[in-house]
C-alpha cells in the first residue's frame, strides 16, 4: 500500500481530509522508551505555522502502543478526530479543473471512486499525522543525542541565513523550534511574512525552500545501493504534499564545482574524532552517515486552490511544511538507527 512505509519500523498513515478522523500506526519502535505526549502535541502545533484561520484540531488520541508514558512495544496507534467537517467547495466535475492538484490524478488513479472532498487522502492535513510519527521518533533520538532541526531558508526570494554545515550545533536546531516563525535571522522572516500577505492580497501564491539538519549522527548509519540513508530519508521527505526537489549537501551547486572544490577532506580533532573540514557531501557518503552533520534542502512548490469557479491562493504552504520535514527525517533516522550497536 502506498500509504505504508516500512523499514525496520513501519509507519501507515490513514484517513481523509473530511472524514471523521485522519491517525497513523507505528510499529516496531522499542519497547521502555518514555514519551512526552504534551511534547509530541508541541511539535504537531507547529505544522500550522503560516496557515491563516487554522482551525485543526492536532491534538492526538493514542489508542495503543503507549502505557504509563513507556511504549509498550507493540503497535502505537493515534488518530487526530475531525471537529470540522466541511461540505465540498467544489463537484466531482469541477475539481478537475484546479490546477497544480491531484485531483485528475487520483480520479485517473482510483476510477473516480477517491474521497474529493478537500483533496481527501491527497490532502496537507494527511502530514498531521506523519508529524505525529516524527515527533514520537524524536524523543527516543534526542534521548541519545541527535537533534533534528529545519528552518526557512527561503520563500520566492528572500532568504535566511543559512546553517553552519560544519559547525551546526544542538542549540543551533533546537533554538528555532521555540519562534513564531522558523527562521535563523528573524529580520529576514519579517520580510518573508510581509511578502506572503502581499501575495495573498494580489491573489498570488509563494513556494519556497526548507533546510533541514541533524546533528551527532554517529558514522556508519545506513547502507549503499538501495537502502541507503539520503533513500529513506527522500522517501519520506516526498510523502508531503508540494515538495518538488530534494538535495544533500551541496546538492545541485556541487555540478558546478571542480573537484578540487567539491572534496571534503579528512582530519582527526582533538578528541580523535574522524570529521571533514568542509561537509559539501551533507553528512552521507554512498549511503552512510559520515558523523558530519546531516543536511539537506528541500524544495515547496507554491499551490492555487480552486472553488467557486474561480482560482484562489491557499497561504504559503512553506513554514507549514518545516515540521513535517523534520518528522520525515527523524523517522528515517530512527529506522536506520535501531540496527546501530548499543542504539536500544
Amino acid at each position: 500500500m502506498s500509504s505504508i512505509w516500512n523499514n525496520r519500523i513501519s509507519i501507515s498513515i490513514f484517513g481523509e481530509s473530511q472524514g471523521p478522523a485522519i491517525g497513523v500506526t507505528i510499529d516496531d519502535l522499542p519497547a521502555g522508551e518514555y514519551i512526552d505526549v504534551e511534547a509530541v502535541s508541541g511539535f504537531m502545533a507547529r505544522r500550522n505555522i503560516g496557515i491563516v484561520n487554522s482551525h485543526e484540531n492536532i491534538m492526538p488520541h493514542v489508542m495503543s502502543g503507549i502505557y504509563n508514558d513507556r511504549t509498550t512495544g507493540t503497535p502505537l496507534c493515534a488518530f487526530i478526530q475531525n471537529t470540522s467537517v466541511k461540505a465540498p467547495q467544489h463537484t466531482a466535475v469541477d475539481r478537475l479543473s484546479r490546477p497544480g492538484h491531484a485531483d485528475y490524478t487520483g480520479a485517473v488513479r482510483y476510477k473516480g471512486f477517491d474521497d474529493f472532498r478537500d483533496e481527501g487522502h491527497f490532502s496537507q492535513r494527511l502530514t498531521i499525522p506523519l508529524c505525529f510519527a516524527g515527533a514520537i521518533c524524536a524523543q527516543i533520538l534526542e534521548r541519545r543525542g541527535i537533534y533534528t532541526g529545519a528552518h526557512v531558508a527561503s520563500i520566492h526570494n528572500i532568504k535566511d541565513n543559512p546553517y553552519d554545515p560544519v559547525n551546526i550545533t544542538r542549540d543551533g536546531v533546537r533554538s528555532i523550534r521555540v519562534k513564531d516563525f522558523p527562521v535563523i535571522n528573524d529580520r529576514r522572516g519579517w520580510l518573508m511574512q510581509d511578502d506572503i500577505k502581499k501575495a495573498r492580497e494580489a491573489g498570488e501564491s509563494l513556494g519556497g525552500v526548507i533546510e533541514c539538519a541533524s546533528v551527532n549522527v554517529p558514522a556508519g548509519v545506513g547502507s549503499p545501493i538501495f537502502n541507503g540513508l539520503e533513500n529513506n530519508i527522500a522517501q519520506l521527505v516526498f510523502g508531503i504534499p508540494g515538495v518538488t526537489g530534494l538535495e544533500f549537501g551541496a546538492g545541485f551547486r556541487s555540478a558546478r564545482m571542480v573537484g578540487s572544490q567539491n572534496k571534503d577532506e579528512f582530519y582527526t580533532n582533538e578528541r580523535g574524532h574522524f570529521m571533514t573540514k568542509t561537509n559539501n557531501h551533507g553528512g552521507i557518503l554512498s549511503g552512510i552517515s559520515s558523523g558530519m552533520p546531516i543536511t539537506l534542502n528541500v524544495a515547496i512548490k507554491p499551490v492555487l486552490d480552486y472553488g467557486d469557479g474561480e482560482t484562489k491562493p491557499e497561504t504559503c504552504m512553506v513554514p507549514s511544511a518545516v515540521a513535517g520535514v523534520e518528522a520525515a527525517v527523524n523517522i528515517a533516522l530512527l529506522s536506520q538507527m535501531i540496527d546501530y550497536p548499543n542504539f536500544c
